[in-house]
């Protein structure tokens, strides 16, 4: 159609990008443009029904919400109409030609990190699925009328170059009718056999009828609503793919059916990794709320605890009235109800996963278990049954999972404790000198390396009667029924102990809070303790993190009297070298508590450290 008032647009420069991709350089399953435009005609339906609520002045009221699909083989045409909201001109101009707000620059993105794969289960994740009907057409027309029945039809036509035209139509019904003009290479599309095959396989469970000619060829009752007992593996899977985009199978999928407190259908799915590309985002799952049927938040956040944010999945109730807004949904007491009852079935189904199939569990945690962290920390009112489900390395088990509940079977007599260290890794606390005393008598000991730990073990405080202690403090409480062997190495009399402990404290000065003699180490000859444990203490390592200029901590060093090279320095009074070994023990105690702030500063030390010894060694030789 080419009235007067036509005018002529050009696409934006990331439009024109992405359409000389989609034509030019995918060709592997292009039947993925129907997926696509079926799911606008269905969001499209859905924004009717949910307008048709509140609003009377609809054309077509009783106009059925339906999706047809037609074709025309000799005309080398393919047609999809829905019956849904419409366009009037400004919205035409704004979805289809300069679309500001999709995300077509993140998906191109997203092809360069892929490294040209095909785009078939992402593209519709940036709001760019419409422009995949250029993979398969050489010209576009769409032809749509809003449901305000004061505004003109329009007709929006475009051939994927550089512009698109858009002009004023004529069309009695309310929707959008978009047709295909295919090419030649793509014309095996157009026969009903495959046209059936594509609709069942990727738009299935659209809640609305699709036509194809005369019959509807999707299943369309809501797959949430069915018994969970006559609904198949493979339909959980197929739905999950259609709703997610995502070809992994789920981890879980939760099917519930309820009638008390709140009569709701619930279908959803815990994904396989967290991390899904920049498609989804980090652990960013999406739950679609439906109001008997009708389709009330696309994303409804408070349906869950934030922390829960990775679940997918649709939810159904009966019980939410018809005409609630979608801004005062989250204050209705029935959404408080409905909240606590899925959240209360996730975790469930969460601890059947740990204790029935340990080691899927494992899977879960390894891609899940910082947001579980972060649910333990935040969530006060599930702390209580999240607790069981955390998991740690520990002492005994550097290399394994285990939860507190095993650590607590585990214990030595008498130990009221639960003991952890911080540290950046699981290697790197196995270095640690606090772990002597707690190998030496058999005590297990958590290894924390995630920043969130430090929340984590303040939020926990005690477990079952048993509190988290630091292995790094200074008033470290030790079970009394541990019992080790009596070391062998003989300690430093009383007198060469005091000497020496004045001359750590002459040469380190204010950079210490104490120096003293300790009998908890074994291997090691110092360590450094924090004297103020609790909150404090707990938090240093997210205090460095945060605060560029950290102060460094005075804490006070502890001197193992048993170990030969506190022995040699107590037989070292005058030398100088004495003092360079002092002062690389001290700042070897901080970089292992991971708080020294210049490494790099230790290298002058050691270097002139080696030429004494070196040169001492050849001098008595």
């Amino acid at each position: 159609m080419t009235a007067p008032t036509a005018q002529t647009y050009e696409f934006r420069a990331e439009i024109q990008q992405l359409l000389h991709i989609l034509i030019h350089a995918l060709y592997t399953d292009r039947e993925i443009f129907l997926r696509e435009l079926i799911s606008n005609a269905s969001d499209a339906l859905n924004r009717l029904r949910f307008e048709q609520l509140t609003n009377a002045e609809v054309i077509d009221p009783e106009a059925e919400l339906a999706i047809r699909v037609s074709f025309d083989p000799e005309a080398r045409t393919l047609t999809v109409t829905d019956t849904g909201i419409g366009m009037n001109r400004d919205e035409i101009i704004e979805n289809l030609g300069t679309i500001a707000h999709s995300g077509a620059m993140a998906f191109m993105k997203a092809m360069q990190e892929r490294g040209g794969q095909s785009p078939n289960e992402i593209i519709g994740q940036f709001g760019v699925g419409f422009y995949s009907v250029f993979m398969v057409a050489e010209k576009v027309e769409v032809l749509s009328r809003s449901f305000r029945p004061h505004d003109q039809a329009v007709l929006w036509t475009s051939q994927g170059g550089t512009d698109y035209t858009v002009a004023p139509a004529e069309r009695a019904q309310r929707g959008t009718q978009i047709t295909l003009y295919i090419k030649e290479d793509a014309a095996e599309l157009l026969n009903e056999h495959t046209l059936k095959r594509i609709i069942t396989t990727h738009s299935n469970y659209i809640p609305f009828p699709i036509y194809l000619g005369d019959k509807v060829v999707n299943a369309q009752t809501a797959l949430w609503r069915r018994a969970p007992r006559e609904v198949e593996a493979k339909e959980y899977q197929e739905f999950f793919k259609q709703l997610t985009f995502d070809a992994n199978p789920p981890t879980l999928t939760i099917h519930q059916v309820a009638d008390a407190p709140v009569q709701f259908y619930a279908l959803l799915f815990v994904p396989a990794k967290l991390d899904r590309g920049i498609l989804v985002g980090e652990g960013q799952g999406k739950l679609r709320l439906y109001a008997r049927k009708v389709l009330i938040q696309d994303h409804a956040k408070e349906l869950l605890p934030e922390w829960m944010r990775f679940v997918e999945g649709v939810i159904d109730s009966e019980d939410l009235p018809l005409n609630i807004s979608r801004e005062t949904v989250q204050s209705n007491r029935l959404m408080q109800r409905l909240k606590q009852t899925i959240t209360s079935r996730v975790l469930s189904e969460l601890e059947t996963l740990a204790e029935k199939t340990p080691e899927r569990y494992l899977t879960f945690w390894n891609e899940f278990g910082r947001l579980m962290k972060e649910g333990a920390i935040t969530d006060a009112a599930n702390r209580e049954r999240l607790l069981p489900l955390l998991r740690f390395r520990t002492l005994r088990h550097p290399d394994q999972l285990i939860s507190l509940r095993q650590y607590l079977s585990e214990m030595v007599a008498e130990q009221e404790h639960i003991y952890y260290l911080f540290g950046d890794d699981p290697q790197s606390i196995l270095r640690s000198p606090h772990l002597d005393v707690f190998r030496a008598r058999k005590v297990d000991v958590l290894l924390l390396t995630d920043t969130l730990d430090s929340f984590l073990v303040n939020a926990i405080g005690v477990f079952e009667g048993k509190k988290l202690h630091n292995g790094a403090d200074a008033d470290l409480k030790l079970p009394a029924g541990a019992e080790e062997e009596t070391p062998t190495a003989e300690a430093l009399p009383a007198e060469a102990q005091e000497t020496l402990v004045e001359r750590f404290k002459r040469v380190l000065g204010e950079r210490v809070q104490d120096v003293r003699i300790t009998d908890l180490l074994r291997e090691n000859p110092v360590r450094l303790v924090a004297p103020d444990q609790g909150f404090g203490a707990d938090m240093e390592r997210v205090y460095r993190l945060i605060d560029k200029e950290f102060k460094l901590p005075t804490r006070i060093l502890e001197i193992n009297p048993r170990h030969p090279l506190i022995r040699n320095l107590s037989a070292m009074p005058d030398d100088p070298l004495a003092e360079q070994v002092i002062e690389q023990l001290f700042e070897g105690a901080l970089l292992v508590e991971g708080i020294h702030p210049r490494p790099v500063d230790m290298l002058p030390r050691l270097i002139a450290i080696m030429e004494a010894a070196t040169r001492r060694n050849l001098a008595s030789g």
